[in-house]
């Protein structure tokens, strides 16, 4: 028998046992291979009379039951967004007035330097910091769902849907840790061993709602959905997901071919997150928010209001404006702010700060008042912000772990379009209902 002949009957056979059983062969070999060790150990090991059947089980029969376990994680994820949301507030009122009293100081010395440092780098980098309270809460609670054993049990429970788009559980991981910051959750992928599995884990990973979209989502859902910001702000991540598994499903099938690598997983027991190991965490990912305030940001805002201030800005935004028409936000300042927010997305609030000259908490109702902008074209704002092209960083560690520029190309040029698609698509069909 042939090659050919062997992979026909292959193929045969798969197609059989599809028939009969209405699954996936992946999942029914993993069933049975689980199967056949569960009937030798109750043929082999001997246990006392009288067992009681440990706390973790118990939890474990509800956290990764086939029907619950993934209803139970988004109500988990949506209680993360509350949580960040209520508590933040208070926190970001505090950070806003003390940088809007500082710029306020400087613009007072008069001059050029006075509305550089005053309209430009205090505004510009105040209307970022604030959101560092949300932005650490975040990554406290990731850290606590991390710690406690959570996460590897998400991975789980996700892992027969992500069987049927050509993955497996294991591509989950580095996904969750895609809301923190794309950049380690990308280094994330080398734990999984199949480099098909591993090349699209990696492709996929920049629609995962990163860090630094958080703040454009809190500005626009606090003012155009004040009632529902957090849910505004939960969908901007589940559709990140959404859009993740189906462009991964895209990609198995008509771009990285081949069969998909199995995924045998011990789950970790319980534990008791620590204060300690929390706020580590927390520091370890929110000092990267820091830095890039502190360097990146700073010298993007610094730009920006020169180009402002000499009148070169406008040009450059009414250049690409034209692009966004169909997706209801064909204004210059959110053009210049899409634009430099390919160097760092936090840049897009930075450049908010400067050409609207007012705090973060009143950015939304600047551009409602000058713009024009509606609720149905802000929520488009926020699913292109989602979506289109990573930050530079980004780029760089795709270009590294892949080990060619064919696929940091690849990952700009899908991102863009999806996300001119899906912002469009959005404010067209939208427009007819409103």
């Amino acid at each position: 028998m042939d090659s050919k002949e062997i992979i026909d009957a292959k193929d045969k056979s798969l197609a059989h046992l599809r028939s009969i059983y209405h699954e996936d062969t992946e999942t029914l070999i993993a069933d049975g291979r689980y199967g056949f060790i569960s009937g030798l150990l109750k043929e082999t090991l001997k246990r006392p009379p009288i067992e009681r059947v440990a706390l973790s089980d118990k939890i474990d029969r509800v956290i990764v039951n086939r029907w619950l376990g993934i209803p139970i994680f988004l109500l988990l994820m949506f209680g993360v967004f509350e949580f960040t949301f209520v508590l933040s507030g208070p926190f970001m009122d505090w950070i806003d007035e003390g940088f809007g009293w500082l710029a306020g100081q400087a613009a007072g010395i008069g001059g050029w330097f006075g509305f550089l440092l005053g309209d430009g780098i205090i505004a510009g980098i105040g209307s970022v910091l604030i959101f560092v309270p949300p932005i650490f809460l975040l990554f406290i609670a990731l850290a606590v769902l991390e710690d406690s054993g959570y996460l590897a049990r998400a991975a789980f429970v996700m892992d027969r849907l992500m069987h049927r788009i050509g993955l497996h559980g294991r591509s989950m991981v580095p996904m969750l840790l895609g809301f923190g910051c794309n950049i380690p959750a990308i280094m994330a992928t080398r734990t999984i061993e199949n480099p098909r599995d591993r090349l699209v884990t990696i492709l996929i990973n920049p629609l995962m709602s990163c860090g630094a979209r958080l703040p454009i989502y809190i500005i626009l859902a606090g003012f155009f959905f004040p009632a529902h910001a957090a849910l505004v702000t939960f969908f901007m991540y589940i559709i990140g997901v959404i859009l993740a598994i189906l462009m991964a499903f895209i990609l198995r099938r008509w771009v990285v071919r081949g069969e998909s690598g199995h995924f045998v997983m011990e789950l970790p027991p319980y534990r008791l997150p620590t204060i300690t190991g929390v706020l580590t965490h927390m520091w370890e990912k929110g000092r990267v928010f820091l830095i890039r305030a502190g360097t990146i940001i700073f010298a993007v805002v610094v730009l920006i209001w020169l180009l402002d201030y000499t009148g070169a800005l406008e040009p450059i935004g009414r250049a690409f404006a034209p692009i966004f028409v169909p997706c209801g936000f064909g204004f210059w300042p959110l053009a210049v702010a899409l634009v430099f927010g390919f160097l760092a997305k936090e840049v897009v609030v930075g450049t908010f700060g400067v050409l609207f000259g007012v705090g973060s908490a009143m950015v939304g109702g600047a551009m409602a008042f000058e713009l024009g902008m509606t609720p149905l074209a802000a929520f488009a704002f926020m699913v292109f912000c989602l979506i289109y092209v990573p930050c530079v960083a980004t780029i760089g560690v795709i270009r590294r772990e892949t080990n060619s520029w064919r696929w940091p190309a690849f990952t700009v040029a899908y991102t863009v379009a999806l996300g001119w698609v899906m912002a469009t698509l959005i404010y067209q069909i939208g427009s007819l209902f409103v």
